[in-house]
């Protein structure tokens, strides 16, 4: 089922959506790592992706993702987050296709004040595990797959607040 937004360019606001059970937390744990990162609403209905990255291992990163309807975003140049952070470097992911194996990546850095971080939708790069892909950057056609993730290559407590994500 393919969702047409263009009036309706929220993918992500956390004080209307109540349910949280489509996000997913992927841990380092996958490869023998010890990372641990959840994810829940607190008391002001905001979004909150929380938890400890450990280079223990051979680990190093958490993941937090979300398979949503898919999206047209040919009408959109920018992904909008509202967020407030801790100080951190993150990842903003997102998969075209929900079954490719690869994901459009971008860098953030973070204020523990809120934010409004803009994303030019063209300006994510194809990466798998780690590597930059030899792939052209996102082509704005679609969008089935959202995630955050962090793994600064260090030990290290983190903690992500999430209000909305928007398309522009």
């Amino acid at each position: 089922m393919t969702i047409d937004r263009p009036t309706m360019p929220t993918i992500f606001n956390s004080e209307k959506n109540s349910n949280v059970s489509g996000w997913r937390i992927i841990n380092d744990g996958v490869m023998g790592g010890n990372s641990k990162g959840t994810f829940y609403l607190n008391e002001e209905r905001v979004g909150v992706f929380k938890g400890t990255v450990s280079t223990k291992n051979n680990g190093g990163f958490t993941l937090l993702r979300n398979r949503i309807s898919k999206i047209k975003t040919t009408e959109f140049k920018k992904v909008i987050l509202n967020i407030k952070g801790d100080g951190k470097r993150y990842q903003f992911r997102l998969k075209s296709n929900k079954n490719d194996q690869h994901s459009f990546i971008t860098y953030f850095e973070t204020t523990e004040d809120w934010q409004q971080i803009e994303i030019l939708l063209t300006e994510m790069t194809p990466n798998f595990r780690g590597q930059k892909l030899d792939l052209p950057n996102y082509n704005g056609a679609q969008i089935e797959e959202i995630g955050f993730l962090v793994g600064n290559k260090k030990n290290e407590n983190f903690k992500l607040q999430i209000k909305s994500i928007i398309l522009k």
